[in-house]
C-alpha cells in the first residue's frame, strides 16, 4: 500500500509522532534568506537584478510590469478564461464581503466614551508563486480581501520567467481585479523588496502569499519589521470517511492534494476497516496516465497516512490532532460532525464539495493554516487587511468616578506616575491634595 496504515483499536488514540509534518523552516534555508534579505537591503535593485538572474534566469531592466503587458496578456489568455475568472471574482468578494466589520462606539453612563476604530492597512504586498507556475486563483484570493478592507495600495510581486515574462493567466488575473502595480521579481528578494523598499519598490506595511521555503524563510525572518500573514507549508487534506464513501471519489481528492508537491500531507482516517483497500485500488486505476503520476506517488508514499478508528468519536479526535489545512467528510451525516470538528483550515461538506471548489469558485479563501496551525489560525480574510484601534473620552465626572479604582490598582503595581495622573486632574479641579 502507498499510504502508512495505522489501526486504531479501541483506548488507543493518535499521537502526534505519528502525524507527518513537513512545513518545518530548515536552518539553512533561513541563513540564506537572512544573507539575501541583507544584501537586497544594502544594495536595492542592483541585488534584485543578481539574484533574478540567478535564480530565474531572467536579465531585467525594469522590474514593473507595463500597463501594455497587462493589456496583451488580458487578449492572450481567451474569453472562456476571462468568463472563469471574473465568475471565481464576484464569489470571492461576496463572500469577503460578509465578513467586513464597522467601527464601533457606545457611551457609559457618567460621560465616558469607549469603542474601536477599524482601519484599513495603508500599503501591502501580495506575493504570487510564478515562473514555470501558474497561480491566477492566487492573485483572486490575496487581492480582493485587501481591496474589500480598502486598503489604500497594493504591490503584487511574481517570478519571471526565463524570458523575463510574467505568465498571462496571472495578469490577467490581475487585471480583473484592479491591481496594475506587479513588479517581476519573486524568492526571499522579492519579500526583502516589499519589507524595506528599494528605489524601484517602495515598502509596505504587510504581505501576504504563500512561496516556496525560501520565501516562507524571508517572511519569518521580516516580520515584526512588517506584518505577515501567515508561515505557509505544504498542502495538506485529510478525508474523514465511513463506509457510505464512495473510494474513487476519496482516490482523486488525495490526489488532488499529492499532486502540489512530494511533499504534500494526505490522511484519510476512516471507521471502515475495508475502505483503505477499495482506495488504494482506486488510487492505482487513476494514477495510469496522470502527468503528475511520479509526483504524487512519492507524496502518497513519504506523506501519507491511513488511520483506521473503531468510531466516529477517535476518528475525530484524530482529525483534531491532525487540525488539517482541509478537511474533508464523506460520511453519512457530515452536517451532524460539524459541531465536532474544532482544528481546520477549511471545512468540506458532503461528497459532491471536492476541495478543488474552495480553491477556485465557492468564495471561500484558499490561503490555509497549514502544518497543525489550524489549533490556533485562520483562513486569510478582511480582517487580515484591517488593524483595529481602542477608543476612549473620559468626561470628567467619568475620571472622577473611575478615579479611585485606578489610584489604587495603579500604587498596588508600585506605578506612581500613574496613580499621579488621575490625581493632578481632580486636585486641580476639586482641590484636592495629591496623595
Amino acid at each position: 500500500m502507498m499510504m502508512r496504515r495505522i489501526d486504531l483499536e479501541r483506548g488507543r488514540w493518535l499521537v502526534a509522532r505519528d502525524v507527518p509534518r513537513t512545513g518545518g523552516i530548515d536552518m539553512e534555508v533561513l541563513g540564506v534568506a537572512q544573507r539575501i534579505i541583507d544584501d537586497v537591503r544594502r544594495r536595492g535593485d542592483e541585488a534584485l537584478r543578481e539574484y533574478t538572474a540567478q535564480f530565474d534566469k531572467a536579465e531585467l531592466a525594469d522590474f514593473q510590469v507595463s500597463a501594455a503587458e497587462i493589456e496583451a496578456a488580458v487578449a492572450e489568455v481567451g474569453d472562456e478564461f476571462r468568463e472563469a475568472i471574473t465568475s471565481a471574482a464576484i464569489a470571492i468578494e461576496e463572500f469577503h464581503q460578509r465578513q467586513v466589520q464597522q467601527s464601533w462606539f457606545t457611551t457609559i453612563e457618567g460621560g465616558v466614551l469607549i469603542g474601536q476604530q477599524v482601519t484599513p492597512i495603508e500599503r501591502v504586498g501580495i506575493y504570487v508563486p510564478g515562473g514555470r507556475a501558474c497561480y491566477p486563483s492566487s492573485v483572486l484570493m490575496n487581492a480582493i480581501p485587501a481591496i474589500v478592507a480598502g486598503v489604500g495600495g497594493i504591490a503584487m510581486v511574481v517570478p519571471p520567467d526565463a524570458d523575463g515574462r510574467v505568465n498571462p493567466y496571472t495578469l490577467a488575473a490581475a487585471a480583473e481585479v484592479g491591481v496594475d502595480e506587479i513588479y517581476k521579481v519573486g524568492g526571499a528578494q522579492a519579500i526583502a523588496a516589499l519589507a524595506y523598499g528599494t528605489d524601484t519598490i517602495p515598502r509596505v506595511d504587510k504581505i501576504t502569499g504563500p512561496g516556496n521555503a525560501y520565501v516562507t524563510a524571508a517572511k519569518k525572518l521580516v516580520m515584526g519589521d512588517v506584518g505577515i500573514d501567515m508561515l505557509a507549508g505544504p498542502s495538506e487534506v485529510l478525508i474523514l470517511a465511513d463506509e457510505t464513501a464512495e473510494p474513487m471519489f476519496v482516490a482523486i481528492d488525495l490526489m488532488a492534494q499529492a499532486e502540489h508537491d512530494p511533499r504534500a500531507a494526505t490522511y484519510l482516517v476512516t471507521t471502515d476497516e475495508d475502505l483503505p483497500a477499495r482506495v488504494e485500488l482506486a488510487l492505482r486505476e487513476l494514477l495510469v496516465g496522470s502527468s503528475r503520476a511520479d509526483v504524487i506517488e512519492r507524496s502518497l508514499t513519504d506523506n501519507g497516512v491511513v488511520i483506521v478508528c473503531p468510531d466516529i468519536d477517535v476518528a475525530l479526535d484524530a482529525a483534531n490532532l491532525i487540525a488539517p489545512e482541509h478537511l474533508e467528510v464523506q460520511m453519512a451525516d457530515p452536517f451532524e460532525l460539524l459541531g465536532s470538528i474544532r482544528n481546520a483550515g477549511a471545512i468540506f461538506l458532503g461528497p459532491w464539495t471536492p476541495e478543488s471548489v474552495g480553491d477556485y469558485v465557492a468564495g471561500p479563501n484558499h490561503v490555509l493554516p497549514t502544518g497543525g496551525t489550524a489549533r490556533f489560525s485562520s483562513p486569510l480574510s478582511v480582517d487580515d487587511f484591517v488593524k483595529k484601534s481602542s477608543v476612549l473620552s473620559y468626561s470628567l465626572q467619568g475620571l472622577e468616578a473611575d478615579g479611585a479604582t485606578v489610584m489604587t490598582i495603579a500604587e498596588a503595581e508600585g506605578l506612581e506616575a500613574h496613580a499621579a495622573a488621575v490625581g493632578i486632574r481632580l486636585a486641580a479641579v476639586f482641590g484636592l491634595e495629591d496623595e
